[in-house]
C-alpha cells in the first residue's frame, strides 16, 4: 500500500526555489534540499524524480510567480515607458536582494545551458512571453504615439529583454540599485 505524501509540494517547491537562487543548482546537494525542505530523500525523490526534477518545478514556480507577477505589472502600467521602467527597475530590486543573487532564470542560463535541454526550453519560453509582452506593449505605445516608430516593436522588445539579461547579471557582480538604476534611462533612450 502506498504512503500518502506527508508534506506540501508546492511550498516544498518554492522553498526549493530560494535555495537554488541563492545558492546556484551546482552549489546545492540532494541533502541540502532535504535539510531545507524539512524531507526525507525519499520523498523528495517520489514527489520530483530526482534533484533535476525539483530544479525544473523551482524554475516553473518561479515562471507562474514573480515571472508572471512582472508581466502583468508591465500590462497594467499607465504609459509604456513608466511601465517599461518599473519593469526593470523592480526586476533588478529583486536581483540585488540578499546579496546580489540574481534572477533565478538568468542564473539557470548561465550555470546549466547549454547542456541542460529541458531548462534551456523553461527559460527560453519564459524570455520569449517577455518579449512577446513587451512588444505589445510597444506595439499599442507606438500607436498611440508615445514612442518613437522609427523601430520595429519586436526588435526593441527583445532589446530590452537582452538588455535586462546583461543587468540582472551585473547585480550580481555590483549588487548596488543607485549604481545599476541609471543604466536603465540609458536603455529607455531607445524609445526615443
Amino acid at each position: 500500500m502506498a504512503r500518502t505524501r506527508e508534506f506540501d509540494t508546492e511550498a516544498a517547491v518554492s522553498r526549493a526555489m530560494e535555495l537554488f537562487w541563492t545558492r546556484g543548482y551546482e552549489a546545492t546537494s540532494v541533502r541540502d534540499l532535504t535539510r531545507h525542505l524539512g524531507i526525507g530523500q525519499g520523498s523528495l525523490y517520489a514527489a520530483f524524480g530526482d534533484k533535476d526534477g525539483l530544479y525544473r518545478a523551482a524554475l516553473e514556480h518561479y515562471r507562474t510567480t514573480l515571472a508572471a507577477a512582472a508581466l502583468r505589472s508591465l500590462e497594467e502600467g499607465a504609459d509604456a515607458r513608466s511601465a517599461i521602467r518599473t519593469l526593470l527597475v523592480e526586476r533588478m530590486r529583486i536581483a540585488v536582494e540578499q546579496g546580489g543573487r540574481g534572477c533565478l532564470v538568468v542564473n539557470a542560463a548561465c550555470e546549466r545551458l547549454p547542456e541542460d535541454p529541458s531548462v534551456r526550453r523553461i527559460v527560453r519560453d519564459m524570455q520569449d512571453a517577455s518579449r512577446d509582452a513587451l512588444a505589445e506593449v510597444l506595439r499599442v505605445a507606438g500607436a498611440r504615439g508615445e514612442i518613437a516608430a522609427r523601430h520595429d516593436p519586436y526588435t526593441l522588445a527583445a532589446y530590452l529583454v537582452t538588455f535586462l539579461n546583461g543587468l540582472l547579471v551585473s547585480s550580481k557582480i555590483t549588487p548596488d540599485l543607485e549604481a545599476l538604476e541609471p543604466l536603465v534611462e540609458v536603455a529607455l533612450a531607445a524609445l526615443d
